[in-house]
């Protein structure tokens, strides 16, 4: 009996020491802990910097195609954003878009002030980086979207009223939409809407909301009588080289590693936007008999912005049919469209962003294929004709919130303070009414005179030469 209970107890503490290793091999094994990729975390941090350039690019980008007299004003619009909307994002932006879900709607403020978000991964949205690289690369998606908004209103809006706007628009407008989309129990996520880099989240509601805005707030002084050609294209390049370069951040970053999809996303990001370059550049000098620098720079933005939704879930082919339609589609809602609708969308926000936006969404599922991206699904012309009606849920959902509730924000500023600036103002310009300062100061170095300044017919109505000093 000795010996039995001594075989008995040596038997039980064998088990109880195996029975972790069986209970793993025979079920489910113990997950591991989220580990740091550094590759996949460097990826991401320099991604997020691509795109932080991104809306500086874009200053230029409006700045060259401005008038002389506001290419401050529509500069700072865009800049400001890099301080406000990174302060709104830190406090409670974050948390809002991403934070833990309520009723697929929002997320809580449990992460209000960026509280309990540390440098350890949220394996809901990426387990290889921390998880303040997530918050950082989605910040400044945060921070271009309502710079975009400025292109549709230029000219005419005043800096306190356009700061309550983005400041506001962020919190009630991006931050849902985001959330919706890309956030862990958003609906359109759950619903399988697929929007690899913001085609709804980022183009359409800015696009759609711009142009809301400018309608609500009328057009320019002289808008259809003078003319209105921008002052530096030069610069206008510099700033679509710089968003096509910081692009490539914008969408393979999402991919959120250096991995396949990332390259996919790169390759098929520059090809679409070299189709929608080659398209817009054909299309105007078909339809105007030249083909100009603006066209140029204006189809390479717009093949941009049509792959943004597909850019990882799509074959190269595909991308590059995607940007040819897209430069064309563009084209002709700016060229055409605008002029026989008569709105006064300043800088095309809504032709380039909120159109070719909506077609990239929708494209996406015709083109989609979960051959190329496991995580993504099948569209029309791979089998899956629902994938179609998931995209077109997506965008005209986006379409209506931005809207409606760009339209209750401008009401609700409009009750406070004046939004659009007085005739007299914009006849002066909005860099010096508003900012009191000048983006180029036109006098003779030797005598301390002002410069009688040779210009072009055209140039002449743009161009009014008061009395400067030096600063």
């Amino acid at each position: 009996m000795k010996k039995f209970c001594t075989v008995l107890g040596i038997l039980l503490t064998l088990t109880m020491l195996l029975a972790p290793v069986v209970l793993a091999a025979d079920g489910d094994a113990p997950a591991e802990p989220p580990k740091i990729d550094t590759g996949d975390t460097a990826f991401v941090l320099i991604c997020a910097a691509l795109v932080m350039i991104m809306t500086p690019a874009l200053a230029l980008f409006y700045g060259g195609m401005e008038r002389t007299k506001n290419v401050l004003s529509i500069i700072l619009q865009s800049f400001i954003c890099l301080g406000v909307i990174s302060v709104q994002w830190v406090l409670w932006g974050y948390t809002l878009a991403f934070g833990p879900d309520i009723n697929h709607l929002l997320g809580s403020l449990d992460w209000i002030g960026l509280s309990g978000v540390g440098a350890d991964p949220n394996p809901d949205y990426s387990a290889t980086i921390p998880q303040l690289a997530f918050v950082i690369f989605q910040g400044v998606f945060a921070i271009i979207t309502p710079a975009i908004i400025s292109g549709s209103v230029a000219g005419r809006v005043k800096f306190p009223a356009y700061i309550a706007f983005v400041l506001l628009w962020a919190t009630l407008v991006y931050d849902p939409v985001a959330h919706w989309v890309w956030g862990v129990g958003g609906w359109l996520r759950e619903y399988g809407v697929l929007d690899f880099a913001g085609g709804t989240v980022v183009h359409i509601i800015s696009g759609v909301s711009g142009l809301i805005f400018a309608l609500m707030i009328g057009k320019r002084k002289g808008y259809g009588t003078e003319v209105m050609a921008p002052h530096h294209l030069p610069m206008t390049v510099l700033g679509a080289a710089l968003l096509w370069f910081g692009w490539y951040g914008f969408n393979a970053g999402s991919a959120l590693g250096a991995n396949g999809t990332a390259t996919i996303a790169f390759v098929t990001t520059h090809t679409a936007a070299a189709a929608a370059t080659v398209s817009w550049v054909l299309a105007e000098w078909l339809y105007h008999g030249k083909p100009t620098v603006l066209g140029a720079a204006s189809g390479c933005i717009a093949g941009l912005v049509v792959i943004t939704p597909a850019a990882g879930f799509v074959t190269i082919p595909s991308a590059l049919i995607m940007g040819l339609m897209g430069g064309i589609l563009c084209f002709f809602s700016v060229a055409v469209a605008k002029i026989k609708l008569g709105y006064d969308d300043s800088l095309d926000a809504f032709g380039v962003h909120g159109v070719g936006g909506t077609f990239g969404a929708i494209a996406t599922g015709f083109f989609a294929s979960s051959a190329v991206n496991s995580a993504g699904a099948d569209g029309l012309f791979y089998g899956n004709a629902e994938q179609v009606l998931k995209q077109l849920v997506g965008a005209g959902t986006s379409w209506v919130f931005a809207a409606v509730m760009t339209f209750l924000i401008v009401k609700a500023i409009g009750l406070v303070m004046q939004i659009k600036a007085d005739d007299e103002q914009q006849v002066q310009g909005m860099d010096i009414t508003e900012h009191g300062e000048r983006g180029y100061a036109y006098q003779d170095l030797m005598t301390g005179s002002p410069l009688g300044i040779p210009v072009s017919s055209v140039a002449a109505k743009e161009v009014t030469v008061k009395e400067t000093t030096l600063a």
